[in-house]
């Protein structure tokens, strides 16, 4: 059975928005006070994963300095989902990770170490050096907005 391609591309965003969504619900987990950023990871429409930015478990839930600047090693929400991954009898070959804001270049470099295929996400980051890596090695970056 041939499939239309407008008719897969139009599941695809519907589900992309979908999950999309859904990470941004996610992200209301977060302690961080000045963005909270939400992650989930999906291969073969099956959640794998998923992540929040925030702090190394056994820390204070608490992320940014008296001066508000967010402390040094608070983990973001893809590194936090790829992690979780490795401690899972799961793999991240081929998946797509959906993420409320573009990752940055440290986030980019996991991504890519870890056989993501794919990366959705929202907002803009206010760098796009981990956006341009991603795309360098061919990765899939799509942004989609949530005006809902």
């Amino acid at each position: 059975m041939e499939h239309d391609g407008k008719e897969h591309n139009g599941k695809q965003e519907l589900l992309d928005r979908r999950y999309l969504r859904m990470a941004r619900i996610w992200a209301e987990n977060s302690y961080c006070e000045r963005r909270k950023v939400g992650a989930l990871m999906v291969k073969g429409r099956t959640i794998i994963s998923d992540g929040f930015n925030g702090t190394p478990a056994g820390f204070e839930n608490v992320c940014e300095d008296e001066s508000g600047q967010t402390k040094t090693y608070v983990l973001h929400a893809e590194a936090n989902a790829i992690t979780k991954v490795a401690k899972s009898a799961n793999n991240c070959d081929g998946s797509t990770l959906y993420v409320t804001a573009s990752p940055c270049i440290e986030c980019s470099k996991l991504i890519i170490q870890a056989g993501i295929k794919r990366v959705v996400y929202c907002d803009s980051y206010r760098l796009e050096e981990g956006l341009d890596l991603l795309r360098r090695v061919g990765i899939e970056c799509v942004q989609l907005s949530l005006d809902d």
